[in-house]
């Protein structure tokens, strides 16, 4: 996969770039604001995505990893493909993205082209729990802190658990995690088992 290309702009639209990386020509669908960000003939580094279909390889660029990484995450969600993904992070920031899934604001997330109320209300109930973001003060998680989540809840189903179960249990063991250092997710798990069984 190609995660990163440095090299020399040599076009630039509105929806695409092209970067001479060593002589080779790269072609990477980009946000508006990315491309405007870019200019002919200079230096650029580009955090990409690459989409592998049976018809077609096609790269998306960004200008830093944290964008990528919400295109990324906003395709995780069913039924999201690459473009309504990269339109997504055309008109919300990350931290605007995060927010909205966090405190679950559907009218934000609808200014997106595309996306009417019930898809918004997909993208909440199945990104919530990977966004990263507190919803009271709507900043992000450290990667260490949303992936603690995401492994105890799931273990946590994997017992039988139900989500709901799952969820309030994470609530109970919030401050363990937090620690700092933070513990190995086996302890969390066992903390989180101790909470369901009082």
């Amino acid at each position: 996969m190609i995660a990163q290309l440095s090299g020399k702009i040599v076009h630039i639209s509105g929806s695409w770039v092209a970067i001479d990386v060593n002589g080779f020509g790269m072609k990477a669908f980009c946000t508006p604001t990315t491309a405007a960000g870019l200019r002919l003939g200079q230096q650029a580094t580009l955090h990409t995505s690459m989409i592998v279909r049976q018809d077609a390889v096609t790269l998306y660029g960004f200008a830093d990893a944290d964008e990528r990484d919400c295109f990324e995450l906003v395709q995780s969600a069913s039924g999201i493909g690459p473009k309504m993904a990269l339109a997504t992070v055309a008109v919300l920031s990350p931290a605007e993205l995060r927010a909205a899934v966090a405190q679950a604001d559907l009218k934000t997330i609808t200014k997106v082209p595309g996306i009417g109320n019930k898809v918004a209300q997909r993208l909440v109930i199945e990104l919530k729990d990977k966004i990263g973001v507190t919803a009271s003060q709507g900043t992000p998680l450290t990667l260490v802190q949303a992936a603690w989540q995401q492994q105890v809840k799931a273990g946590l189903e994997g017992l039988g658990y139900s989500s709901k179960d799952a969820d309030a249990a994470l609530d109970r063991i919030a401050d363990l995690a937090a620690s700092d250092p933070p513990p190995q997710i086996a302890i969390l798990l066992r903390a989180a088992l101790r909470s369901l069984a009082k």
